[in-house]
C-alpha cells in the first residue's frame, strides 16, 4: 500500500497561529477513504485542531505565554528570550495529527480547522508534511 506525500513551505513571520484546512482538504481531494497524516518537522512547533475566526487564536497564544512565558527562567538559552519556551511547545501542542478521511474529505467537526502553531520568531520557515494512507 503507497502512501502519497506532499510538503508545505510556509512563512510565520506574519502570524503564529496558520490555518492548514485548506491546504489537507486539497490534498485529500479526490483521494476516497484513508486516513491523512499532519507532520511538522520542526523543535519548536506544532499542531491543533480548534476553531479559528472567533478570537481562538489569540486566546491560544495567551494560554500558550501564560503557561510558557518567553523570559529567561529556561536552560535552553540559544536565540532569542524566551527561546527555551519555543522548545517546550510541542510537549503542549503535538507535532502530528491523524485526520479520517471520508469521501475524499477530512472529517472534521463543524468548527475545526487545522492550525499550525509557531512562537518562534527566530525561524518563520515552516514545512508540514501530508500524508494520506489509503483505507
Amino acid at each position: 500500500m503507497a502512501v502519497e506525500s506532499l510538503e508545505l513551505r510556509l512563512d510565520t513571520s506574519r502570524r503564529a497561529v496558520v490555518d492548514l484546512t485548506s491546504e489537507v482538504g486539497r490534498f485529500c481531494a479526490g483521494r476516497g477513504d484513508g486516513l491523512c497524516s499532519v507532520f511538522v518537522p520542526h523543535a519548536t512547533a506544532g499542531l491543533a485542531l480548534m476553531e479559528t475566526g472567533a478570537g481562538s487564536e489569540e486566546d491560544l497564544l495567551a494560554v500558550l505565554e501564560s503557561l510558557l512565558p518567553r523570559d529567561d527562567r529556561y536552560r535552553h538559552r540559544h536565540g532569542s528570550q524566551g527561546h527555551g519556551a519555543d522548545h517546550l511547545l510541542p510537549a503542549f501542542v503535538s507535532p502530528s495529527l491523524v485526520l479520517p478521511v471520508l469521501g475524499g474529505r477530512p472529517a472534521l467537526g463543524t468548527w475545526q480547522s487545522v492550525v499550525l502553531v509557531d512562537t518562534n520568531h527566530d525561524n518563520p520557515e515552516r514545512r508540514v508534511r501530508l500524508s494520506f494512507l489509503a483505507g
